[in-house]
């Protein structure tokens, strides 16, 4: 199967090494790629995971991400730049585009994400500037 958040590369040999071991995402944008694809695939449990705990979804909130993230089609990811975010940084930011069909229309999600490290491994802390 390929990445969703690289068909150039395989599932197995990309992003499912981090849904399996989240400390493998060494880069914030490691980790966004993988939270990409954890959309694409629909595995919340990687999602809620791979958020600051202080913004983790709870259970209500999960089942909603749930729900929609089943209910549209998921066509590309797009990475615009990373700020920081590298093995030796604390804190990184990546934008990017994800396109995706809902209700046959093509929709776009532009984010710029911010990153940080808890426990020892990069997690989602937000949309910058929020």
């Amino acid at each position: 199967m390929k990445c969703p958040c690289d068909p150039s590369r395989l599932y197995e040999n990309c992003c499912k090494k981090v849904h399996q071991h989240i400390f493998l995402a060494t880069t914030a944008e490691q980790l966004m790629r993988s939270r990409y694809s954890a959309f694409v695939l629909g595995n919340i449990a990687f999602l809620k995971e791979s958020c600051h705990s202080s913004i983790r979804p709870k259970n209500k909130e999960a089942q909603q991400i749930e729900n929609w993230t089943n209910s549209v089609n998921w066509i590309k990811l797009v990475v615009l730049h990373s700020m920081e975010g590298l093995n030796k940084d604390s804190t990184g930011a990546v934008a990017f585009k994800a396109f995706y069909i809902e209700n046959n229309n093509v929709e776009m999600i532009y984010e710029n994400s911010r990153f940080c490290k808890e426990n020892g491994h990069w997690v989602y802390r937000g949309i910058q500037g929020e």
